[in-house]
């Protein structure tokens, strides 16, 4: 069976909003990276960046948009982290991302938001990232959650 990271947040808000919380830029910088420069449409770029100064090793640049429907599921695939760029970065296919957007039920201002991150290579080291992004994920959706519900 394929490891895979299952990262989720629920939020206090309509499907749509969550949605552009992952495709606009100005708000996916209140949450996951410091800049963002998003096309959302399928091929669209999905670069995200940590570091400014370093924006070619310490960022998702190269990753591009595989699939969208406008406020119900956006997927991407995904690149690694310096830490892990010696045998993540040249891998294919690279790991890929599919985010849900789905409306909680009977709650009108509710919308439960599920990553599914697969494509993990099975070896130590493939294994030993595979944890690191299931950590980091579930920070970001915590401070997801932070800025849509507080």
């Amino acid at each position: 069976m394929e490891k895979v990271i299952h990262a989720k947040a629920r939020l206090r808000c309509q499907a749509r909003r969550a949605f552009e919380m992952f495709t606009v830029n100005r708000h996916i910088v209140r949450w996951l990276a410091p800049k963002a420069d998003v096309k959302p449409e399928v091929g669209g770029k999905y670069h995200l960046y940590w570091d400014k100064d370093n924006p070619e090793t310490n960022s998702s640049q190269g990753c591009y948009i595989t699939a969208i429907e406008h406020g119900r599921f956006l997927s991407f695939n995904w690149n690694s982290f310096p830490q892990f760029s010696d045998f993540m970065e040249d891998a294919e296919p690279k790991t890929h991302c599919v985010v849900f957007f789905l409306p909680g039920q009977n709650e009108e201002n509710i919308t439960d938001v599920h990553l599914i991150h697969s494509g993990w290579q099975d070896s130590p080291e493939w294994e030993d990232a595979r944890q690191w992004y299931e950590s980091a994920w579930k920070k970001a959706f915590l401070t997801l959650e932070r800025v849509i519900n507080d």
